[in-house]
């Protein structure tokens, strides 16, 4: 294990950049923090903390001088493996037919930059869904084997976070390049750090820092600890999914609906969901069409309409289908539940529903 200082962290993002890499993380951005394009340290959101709860976000500027003091925000690296909006082919009349062209548009390379745990096991889920299964996703394919993740280990717990339920977190175990611990004690402020891969590695030997000391890992080590300890949410997964099956016509499903506004805020928030919808969107002259794949979601009412009408149309049936999915029927399409813990349907409910209260009350009054 190694350790920096703000400077070699500053030196890795610059070296990632010379790799071609586009580098990927965290900003302040109209009072949220957003992932976008940085060039650096200075781009980090340095100092800024954020209050969480059912329905409610808050961006709050401290004297710290800390990188990574929030938890997570509206978004995530979802967008950028699974792009809201993707072209998928387009085709032009000739005077024979069509010519059909493929959307094969090289892809960038890119590094993402302060990858929280639940985050990453987000990432290896989607990459059981898109990649290893029957059917690859090409596109998704071309931009995932092209990422570099410096994941952040997280050192305080959210109060809608609940990654430890969902051994996902808050420590990294996996699927990273580099993993980081930021540590703020007295007047030292380092960052431990650890490779993953063989990239990671060579990157790390690269800044010729130095090796970090027993005292320096203990402290990382208890600071992790300690927000395992401190979750501001708790789902029991024990028997979840039979429990689920078994109280497919529970009063909290009612209770639920009537509350729950089937904005689908949750499900584009979510790190894993990836319902899509496609969309041709032809020309005025009929001499062009383009073939549109874009996020959909299954609290739509629209989603579940076949050709035979609507298999789902009371926001009951809809609720019940998300939440039984993720935390049920996923695990038999996926080998994994599918979700990872880290709260943003909670926090960006607009009426404040809570996933983990759903499912306590479930189990408090089940039926056998």
């Amino acid at each position: 294990m190694k350790t920096l200082d703000k400077k070699s962290l500053d030196k890795l993002i610059q070296s990632l950049k010379n790799e071609g890499y586009v580098t990927i993380g965290p900003l302040q951005k109209n009072g949220a923090i957003v992932y976008e394009e940085i060039n650096g340290v200075k781009d980090l959101p340095a100092g800024y903390t954020d209050e969480q709860a059912a329905g409610k976000y808050r961006l709050n500027k401290t004297d710290s001088n800390l990188l990574f003091s929030y938890n997570v925000g509206p978004q995530s690296w979802k967008k950028f493996l699974f792009p809201s909006r993707l072209k998928l082919w387009s085709a032009q009349k000739n005077g024979k037919g069509f010519d059909i062209k493929h959307n094969g548009e090289a892809h960038k390379k890119f590094a993402f930059i302060g990858v929280r745990s639940c985050e990453l096991s987000a990432i290896l889920i989607q990459d059981k869904v898109f990649m290893n299964g029957s059917y690859t996703d090409s596109h998704y394919k071309a931009i995932r084997d092209n990422i570099f993740i410096v994941a952040v280990n997280c050192t305080k717990a959210g109060a809608t976070c609940f990654c430890a339920s969902m051994n996902t977190g808050p420590k990294a175990l996996n699927g990273f390049d580099i993993a980081i611990t930021e540590v703020s004690a007295g007047k030292e402020h380092y960052f431990t750090a650890e490779d993953g891969s063989a990239k990671g590695k060579k990157l790390l030997m690269a800044l010729e820092i130095p090796a970090a000391s027993p005292d320096q890992k203990k402290t990382a080590e208890e600071a992790v600890k300690t927000a395992s300890e401190k979750m501001g949410r708790k789902l029991n997964t024990q028997g979840i999914r039979e429990m689920l099956y078994k109280n497919f016509d529970h009063p909290v499903w009612e209770e639920t609906a009537a509350r729950c506004l089937s904005c689908a805020n949750c499900t584009l928030v979510c790190p894993t969901c990836f319902c899509s919808n496609v969309e041709d969107v032809t020309d005025l002259t009929g001499n062009h069409t383009e073939r549109w794949r874009e996020w959909d979601s299954c609290f739509n009412l629209e989603y579940s309409k076949v050709a035979g009408g609507n298999f789902r149309t009371s926001v009951k049936a809809r609720y019940r289908q998300w939440m039984t999915h993720k935390l049920a029927s996923w695990e038999e399409q996926f080998g994994t539940l599918g979700c990872v813990g880290c709260g943003r349907c909670i926090t960006w409910c607009p009426v404040g529903l809570d996933i983990t209260k759903q499912a306590a009350d479930i189990r408090a009054a089940q039926r056998v």
